[in-house]
């Protein structure tokens, strides 16, 4: 039988702690109200510092797809030991959950003494499962997508709406094309010092640019056969830098204009890329339109 101090000393990382909520809200007792409802406010604790984590800048030197796994894990298992020293809103919902009051004393004389009635609690049990099943279902849709494609999007959604106010691409258009340049940020383009150039976007660096520049091999297909040559490329400070510069890019070169007017299609959008000669990958439209129907599609 599962008792609070057993859960709430588990791993908030165990894939089998929200089964143990589950159960633990079908127990009829005080006891198991009272551990649900902390595991239920270690959720929602959860769910505020994954906002938090959000709207906080992860343009940093050390900031990868690794470090932000584990700060994540960090996260879910600060939000257990908050809830289990308690902040006040599992108390509040026990007691809104549970209609019993325990007597203050027992009266002088014990005899005229007469036992409060036992309230089922078993509606507000059940009420409470209801809100569970709830919040595992929002959990679930939350984590809907793979990992990688999950932080991919989270790092970078913020620099991608700015990107499409300006442009009027949709922000999961550019936030796929930049994961097929980049392997979902695992293969970006880095100087020989091993600093990141931010260039999500394999903007070469031609046209008259002004800024900074990194060297790298990269594939070209020329009459459809790949070759491996050294390119100049485009460096950022940061990864809104790129978006910015991408946006600038689809506006001012005329060879896009049939990609803008079919901002919002996908396969115009795609197909208008590989047509306009953005990359030499001949099945470039092709991998960009399948990332976005199949990988980028909520």
């Amino acid at each position: 039988m599962m008792n609070q101090s057993d859960l709430s000393g588990k791993l908030a990382i165990d894939a089998n702690s929200l089964n143990d909520l589950r159960q633990l809200s079908k127990q009829n007792s005080p006891e198991a109200l009272k551990a649900t409802a902390k595991q239920f406010e270690a959720l929602l604790m959860g769910m505020m510092l994954k906002s938090m984590r959000q709207a906080s800048p992860q343009d940093g030197v050390f900031d990868n797809e690794q470090s932000r796994m584990y700060t994540s894990m960090l996260d879910q298992q600060l939000s257990q030991s908050l809830a289990s020293k308690g902040m006040g809103l599992a108390d509040v919902l026990t007691r809104q959950l549970s209609n019993t009051v325990a007597p203050q004393s027992l009266p002088s004389n014990a005899a005229e003494y007469v036992p409060a009635p036992v309230v089922d609690m078993q509606p507000a049990l059940k009420a409470y499962q209801k809100t569970v099943d709830a919040v595992m279902g929002v959990k679930k849709s939350l984590s809907s997508l793979p990992a990688h494609v999950e932080a991919f999007r989270d790092r970078l959604i913020k620099h991608a709406e700015a990107a499409s106010k300006a442009s009027g691409i949709p922000a999961k258009f550019m936030l796929a094309q930049a994961a097929l340049e980049t392997g979902w940020g695992r293969k970006q383009i880095v100087g020989t010092d091993g600093t990141t150039s931010h260039n999500l976007f394999g903007i070469k660096a031609t046209g008259g640019w002004k800024g900074r520049v990194v060297e790298v091999p990269t594939t070209e297909y020329v009459n459809g056969v790949a070759q491996r040559q050294m390119q100049k490329f485009r460096a950022y400070d940061s990864y809104a830098e790129s978006f910015q510069d991408y946006a600038k890019l689809m506006l001012n070169n005329p060879r896009y204009e049939n990609v803008l007017a079919n901002a919002t299609d996908v396969k115009g959008f795609a197909q208008g890329l590989q047509r306009a000669g953005y990359a030499t990958d001949p099945h470039y439209a092709d991998k960009l339109m399948s990332i976005i129907n199949n990988s980028l599609s909520g």
